[in-house]
């Protein structure tokens, strides 16, 4: 029993450092899994919101940020429209013939989008995503008198929508 135990002890010391690493590697490779629940449910939502951008969604979320500015208070966005934005979804098409290959005499096409099946239900798969482009933005702000406040509204609006500044107005909340 003794000499099973030095040959352990031996092994052991030998790969000690190896074990230590392979098993701190494990911990990191499960540690998303194990620890992120709740926050991991958060990307989720915001992911989603995100791939179903709407001109709504947009507005609330400018508004919500813009009236953390200092200066700002209470403020209100009205974004305009030129194009709506679009997702392109992933096909799985195939392609039947009858007849020659050369020139057949009848085909039908099959289309099918493909879907990822996750944990969170299944999610089409996007190829490429279109944002919308902005024509104007209008911010209404109770900050809207000073120029300071004017100006940093204005350029985080144009950073936020890809606007250029003078397609931006900020005015005065009365």
């Amino acid at each position: 029993m003794k000499e099973k135990t030095e040959g352990a002890r031996k092994i052991w010391n030998r790969y000690k450092y190896a074990a230590l690493v392979a098993l701190i590697g494990a911990g990191l490779l499960l540690w998303p899994v194990l620890g992120g629940g709740e926050e991991d449910s958060r990307r989720a939502e915001n992911k989603s919101a995100r791939s179903g951008w709407s001109l709504e969604t947009v507005q609330t979320e400018m508004e919500d940020i813009l009236a953390a500015m200092d200066g700002v208070g209470q403020v209100k966005v009205m974004l305009t429209v030129e194009s709506d934005g679009e997702r392109q979804l992933a096909q799985d098409t195939q392609l039947s013939y009858s007849g020659d290959t050369a020139a057949p005499e009848d085909y039908s096409r099959k289309s099918e989008t493909v879907r990822l099946d996750g944990t969170g239900g299944d999610e089409a798969v996007v190829v490429r995503t279109t944002y919308p482009t902005y024509r104007g933005a209008l911010v209404v702000c109770q900050g809207g008198g000073s120029a300071e406040v004017r100006l940093a509204v204005t350029g985080a609006v144009a950073a936020l929508t890809g606007l250029p500044t003078d397609r931006v107005t900020v005015a005065k909340w009365q």
